[in-house]
């Protein structure tokens, strides 16, 4: 989830440098959101302390 933040961060910025903000502003939005949305699932994840059970 992170990773695609990131490259929608990327390209945000790319298209930002070419003077295109309606791409920069929809791409930076969209990583601004899944960037929080992992946030949240990594929170979950460490409040659960749910691991693997060996059988």
């Amino acid at each position: 989830m992170l990773y695609y933040a990131l490259t929608f961060l990327v390209v945000g910025l790319i298209a930002d440098a070419l003077n295109l903000a309606g791409v920069s502003t929809v791409a930076v939005q969209i990583s601004w959101i899944l960037f929080l949305i992992g946030i949240v699932l990594l929170v979950v994840h460490l409040i659960t302390g749910r691991t693997t059970r060996v059988a």
